[in-house]
């Protein structure tokens, strides 16, 4: 399978690291010693900037309107909109981003509508049925015969996960054209009671959509990388290091200290394993794109694999200027890593719930 040139898009409210701070203040309403701590995590986070679908009017009457009732004490339980409220922003804003992400992803491929045979889209921050799948039927004018995939809840590399069905997908039909699409609004379940990790995860993830279109090797919409391999590890022992949940206010992560930590002692090893299996050692592989779940994540997997510090420059550019938008994150960064002509063999990471490890190796 070759992988179609990559449309991404991210929403028109942009974050840089002040306005983000402004933002922080408004929804924690943290005491004068909470406040002073704010900046260090979010000048640690690695993120220059980030886009929200929300805007910060629209962020200051989620939170002032529901406060302006409350007693002291409930405001000091309160954690923001509900489920529900949230996830009426995903339906009404998920579809916008992954319609112009696709329509990109189509219009470079050279590839009309018409042509599409398969849909595998890709989500963890939002559920709605029909979803987004169908917008993209109906604003692209997609087939009403295509035939729909849905990968949900897998985190951040769900995006592996998605070229893995669209893999076998052309496999057993050679003709067939795959358009493949992650969207995900992360900021609508940001944390609104103080709580230090959560803080960190508030200072890191962000939103957007990325789309290509999968063919058969020579096939005419997929000039661009090869998928030779697809691998998967659950690391033993890790499922309470990271987690995603649906709580009564938004979906919950748990990221724990550890998992920097396992990552260094785990994944050199099993690299090392599946890339023999592909007859390959770690030395041949000419560049790495890693999902950057954060700065240590990278530097973890920098010393795990033996690379040099910093060397992860595609992934640490996409986590500057876009923040960690879940599974469409990869996309970004191969999108990045196509355009200068980063050398190959590439071997794609990500790290997930689990904890799980996915990987591709692109030639």
């Amino acid at each position: 399978m070759r992988l179609g040139p990559i449309g991404t898009a991210v929403p028109r409210h942009c974050y840089d690291r002040a306005r983000d701070l402004e933002v922080a203040r408004l929804i924690l309403r943290p005491t004068a010693e909470q406040e002073s701590w704010i900046p260090g995590v979010y000048a640690k986070s690695g993120i220059e900037k980030r886009y929200y679908v929300l805007g910060e009017a629209e962020l200051a009457d989620l939170v002032r309107r529901p406060l302006a009732g409350m007693t002291e004490k409930e405001r000091s339980e309160w954690n923001g909109p509900s489920v529900g409220q949230r996830m009426g922003y995903y339906e009404r804003e998920a579809k916008t981003l992954a319609v112009q992400a696709a329509g990109s992803a189509l219009e470079q491929a050279g590839c009309s509508p018409g042509q599409i045979t398969h849909l595998v889209t890709v989500s963890c921050t939002g559920f709605e049925a029909p979803g987004v799948d169908f917008s993209l039927m109906d604003s692209l004018g997609l087939s009403a015969d295509v035939e729909r995939t849905h990968v949900g809840f897998m985190g951040c590399h769900g995006a592996l996960n998605g070229l893995r069905v669209a893999r076998g997908l052309v496999a057993a039909q050679p003709d067939s054209r795959v358009l493949l699409c992650a969207v995900e609004l992360c900021s609508l379940h940001y944390h609104c009671r103080w709580d230090p990790s959560r803080v960190i995860s508030n200072s890191l993830f962000a939103d957007g959509a990325a789309a290509t279109v999968c063919v058969a090797d020579g096939g005419g919409a997929g000039r661009g990388w090869k998928l030779m391999a697809n691998g998967s590890h659950r690391v033993a022992d890790t499922q309470a290091m990271m987690g995603w949940v649906i709580g009564d206010h938004g979906f919950e992560m748990t990221l724990t200290k550890e998992v920097p930590k396992v990552i260094e002692a785990q994944l050199g090893p099993w690299v090392d394993r599946w890339l023999a299996k592909q007859g390959m050692t770690r030395s041949e592989v000419g560049s790495w794109a890693v999902h950057p779940g954060g700065p240590r994540i990278l530097e973890a997997t920098e010393i795990a694999l033996g690379l040099a510090a910093g060397g992860l420059g595609d992934s640490r550019g996409v986590l500057r200027d876009f923040g960690n938008m879940s599974s469409p994150t990869l996309l970004f960064i191969a999108k990045r890593m196509m355009e200068r002509g980063a050398e190959l063999p590439c071997v794609m990471l990500g790290f997930g719930p689990g904890l799980a490890i996915e990987a591709a190796l692109w030639v």
